[in-house]
């Protein structure tokens, strides 16, 4: 019997070794069928439109984008009815028209031409001259030097695919495209990070498990250099530099005449294909996805729009009072159909309700979080805060936030509760066409009084001012001997030094009464005797009398506190984010500095506060203080 296990064991080593083998001569057997491509060629997209591989699988020119427009790559073109596209250069300008010519100039260039300009554009920018190209049938694209060495190939610079014998290298990342006709940049990402692990990300997003929706679990795993490997069986897995398999992704399969390749499609999901090479081929399956839930990617929906699966499909659903930012592309998100503002609302002439979403997952980023029992109590608390307008209940709390909602699905899994602040469209519609109705029918009658009105008050208004100004002059001469003490009494306050409020008091003798700050003492004007308060302020400080000396004056302790790392002393016993306050004690120092030019833009001070932008440390408030 152990025989039997040993004979076994030695055979399916034989077996997986010589399946290695083919694989790694199938490879380089198609590495080394080269087209070559010489100086002076060129395509156009009407003529000849492509530079093939030797047997034709793999093509390099023009494929059409759109309506008499092209764009420029590699894409499968051995296969009926599949032009697969697996490599787009300068895949983010805006497709090509017919007119356009692809050249290797004599000069060494790889550019594309206007036939009607003399505008050109580099499809490969090197700071090399170019001797001559090759179309693999590895579905490689090399450049070549003056000395047949690879200046540039394809395999080093991936976009969305992965072909068989291509790896995707330590901090490379593949991209998605918009759709499946647009192969402009696309929302998702597939990072091979540093720390061995495999993982997909939403874009502009950094590289922390928040953001994540599928890794490989391999973090710290595999030292350094490892890469992502696919062989031409569909084999895909990660190695490391010891040349040791660090983790399989897919099996590999004894069946040949096959091409599989690795994609991160639009959607999100990264996906494994196989295309059948017999009779120039038969559609393609999928046999290995990293998500069977294609809900899944974090952010396909956009902002404010939440992803639900209906019939094994991913649809994008707007918020209530939201509508989709384009009819055509769901992914772009959803922005609100009126502009109201509720803190704005002052005279309640938009009506507010909260509309609850049940069982709906978010990114959360609250700005308050309360202890709430009931949901309803959440609900209402979000409606009485015209800076909330959404909330999510869960487990107790009550998350208030602020638009725009991100990375939004639904799960009956998921227990959250999403509470969204929405205009009532009826209310707010009866309100403008009450308006619109006031302004298509003037009242005549109204205008003629009004008009009556303001010829009478004018009437009233000139004779007033020839009676005042009889009485005043009078009174002008009547005072011009008593200096200007007198001319002042009745007009406007007058400021008095100190000295003169100690006369007046005959040195602050009498107290007649005390205040919260002070003493008040009893006094008389000099030049007509009569009897004034005057009240001595006293131990006044900037904010209450029990604080002490240093958190008196609240900036100078702040900045203390800021300096000595003793931020909690000002949030006290107060719930609060504190990576959010030290964000806002931060932009707060930078704003109060003295000098105007070391203040930031209002425009940064958003950034800042959206944690958009980095906040370097603001200056020492005493030493910034001291040098000036």
């Amino acid at each position: 019997m152990q025989e039997h296990k040993e004979t076994t064991n030695i055979f399916m080593a034989n077996s997986l070794f010589s399946l290695v083998l083919l694989s790694a001569m199938y490879y380089v057997a198609a590495q080394n069928r080269v087209s070559n491509i010489s100086r002076g060629s060129s395509l156009t997209p009407t003529g000849n439109s492509s530079w093939l591989s030797p047997s034709g699988l793999f093509a390099f020119g023009f494929f059409p984008q759109g309506d008499k427009r092209y764009g420029v790559g590699i894409f499968v073109a051995g296969l009926a009815g599949n032009k697969t596209v697996v490599w787009t250069a300068n895949r983010d300008d805006p497709p090509v028209s017919d007119d356009v010519t692809l050249r290797l100039t004599t000069e060494g260039k790889l550019i594309l031409q206007k036939q009607s300009q003399d505008l050109t554009t580099d499809v490969v920018r090197l700071d090399r001259s170019i001797s001559s190209a090759s179309m693999l049938d590895s579905g490689n694209f090399v450049l070549y030097g003056s000395n047949q060495e690879k200046i540039w190939q394809s395999f080093d610079n991936p976009t969305d695919t992965i072909l068989p014998g291509q790896i995707l290298a330590q901090n490379q990342e593949l991209f998605s495209s918009r759709s499946n006709s647009d192969y402009s940049t696309g929302i998702f990402r597939l990072k091979m990070q540093s720390d061995s692990n495999l993982v997909q990300y939403p874009v502009q997003t950094t590289d922390s498990a928040p953001y994540s929706y599928w890794n490989t679990g391999t973090f710290g795993r595999g030292g350094v250099n490892v890469t992502l490997n696919l062989d031409p069986d569909g084999h895909l897995y990660l190695l490391n530099n010891s040349v040791a398999i660090l983790h399989n992704i897919s099996n590999g399969v004894s069946e040949t005449r096959r091409l599989y390749l690795l994609k991160i499609d639009f959607d999100g999901i990264l996906s494994l294909y196989s295309f059948s090479l017999e009779n120039k081929g038969n559609g393609s399956s999928v046999v290995w996805e990293s998500s069977h839930d294609k809900c899944d990617p974090k952010g396909l929906c956009g902002l404010n729009g939440y992803c639900t699966i209906d019939d094994n499909k991913a649809k994008c659903v707007c918020l209530p009072g939201f509508d989709y930012v384009s009819p055509v592309d769901r992914t772009a998100g959803c922005e609100k159909n009126n502009t109201g503002d509720s803190c704005k609302n002052k005279e309640r002439q938009i009506q507010y309700r909260m509309r609850a979403l049940d069982n709906t997952w978010w990114e959360d980023d609250p700005y308050s979080v309360l202890s709430m029992k009931m949901k309803e109590d959440c609900e209402a608390a979000c409606l009485e805060d015209c800076n909330c307008e959404a909330a999510f209940f869960k487990d107790g709390e009550c998350r208030k936030q602020r638009l725009p909602l991100r990375y939004g699905r639904r799960s009956l899994s998921e227990s959250n509760i999403a509470y969204v602040k929405w205009a009532s469209p009826s209310l707010e519609k009866e309100a403008t066409t009450d308006f619109k109705t006031i302004l298509k029918k003037p009242r005549h009658d109204i205008l003629i009084i009004s008009i009556s009105l303001v010829a009478l008050a004018f009437s009233v208004f000139v004779i007033s001012g020839f009676v005042a100004y009889g009485n005043r002059s009078g009174a002008y001469r009547k005072i011009s001997a008593n200096g200007h003490f007198e001319l002042m009494e009745d007009i406007a306050p007058r400021s008095l030094t100190y000295a003169e409020l100690e006369k007046m008091t005959n040195g602050f003798q009498e107290e007649i009464g005390r205040g919260a700050s002070g003493i008040i003492y009893k006094g008389a004007l000099e030049y007509n005797n009569k009897v004034v308060a005057v009240k001595r302020l006293e131990n006044i400080r900037s904010v209450n009398l029990n604080l002490s000396e240093e958190e008196a004056v609240l900036v100078e302790w702040v900045d203390q506190c800021f300096e000595n790392n003793e931020l909690d002393k000002l949030i006290m016993d107060e719930e609060t984010d504190k990576k959010k306050f030290e964000r806002m004690v931060k932009v707060g120092l930078w704003c109060i500095l003295d000098e105007p030019s070391l203040r930031p833009s209002m425009k940064k001070v958003l950034l800042m506060l959206e944690g958009t932008v980095d906040i370097p440390t603001p200056p020492s408030l005493s030493s910034y203080l001291s040098a000036i």
